[in-house]
């Protein structure tokens, strides 16, 4: 019984995985996302966010109990939005948030996530596979009182290129080309290929990773002071 092990802290991609069936354990990463970055040097944008997930499945693997160790799948995510030749990760300030949608409005930018899955059985990674998910976004011209508030509700801060899809930053995004899983920050498309690599099937993590119907049960193994 092959245990999903999420290593994100995205309540946006744990939503797209409980919404396609799956309830899996949370781990955030203690990945320091800055100093990867910085080793990755010039990368192509798929390059850096894949390397960004894969050093997230890395991490939180060597924190998994053993008994989740046995049998499980560990999955690895980071999305950045590509604009003029550049990579935007989280704003963090409403000043940096303005800027960027200055930027992006009424423009077509690029939603890159980065994909790793580790196949684990006894403890041991059997499997290895990464991928980038790419993902074109229309977006919107808000005005400027709309944008205010926006950014003022705090949600485009912490999360990449200063949107979201299925939240308040809907409003703003007037179409998409691609997967729209993606722009969440999990594509289940690629998610499902990347398993069936592994040989795994949809159909044997639903059974064995299938929401409680009595209330949230997630399991967290978290790391204090990650990113």
């Amino acid at each position: 019984m092959t245990r999903v092990v999420l290593g994100s802290a995205s309540t946006g991609r744990l939503g797209v995985l409980r919404q396609a069936g799956l309830d899996p354990l949370v781990a955030v990463s203690g990945v320091d996302e800055d100093a990867v970055i910085a080793s990755l040097g010039d990368a192509p944008p798929e390059r850096v966010v894949s390397g960004l997930a894969a050093a997230k499945a890395d991490e939180v693997l060597t924190r998994l109990p053993a008994a989740v160790t046995e049998d499980c799948v560990v999955i690895g995510c980071d999305s950045m939005l590509f604009l003029d030749g550049q990579l935007c990760g989280k704003p963090g300030d409403i000043d940096t948030a303005r800027q960027q949608w200055q930027t992006m409005a009424g423009r077509t930018a690029q939603l890159y996530t980065g994909h790793a899955v580790l196949a684990v059985r006894d403890g041991a990674v059997v499997h290895r596979i990464v991928d980038t998910g790419i993902t074109a976004l229309h977006f919107g011209s808000p005005t400027e009182t709309d944008l205010d508030a926006y950014l003022h509700s705090g949600e485009p801060l912490g999360v990449a290129g200063g949107f979201t899809l299925d939240g308040l930053g809907g409003w703003f995004v007037d179409g998409i080309e691609g997967d729209p899983s993606n722009v969440i920050g999990l594509s289940l498309p690629l998610l499902r290929r990347m398993l069936s690599g592994a040989g795994l099937s949809v159909a044997a993590l639903w059974q064995a990773n299938s929401p409680d119907p009595d209330g949230d049960q997630t399991a967290t193994f978290s790391n204090r002071g990650a990113p």
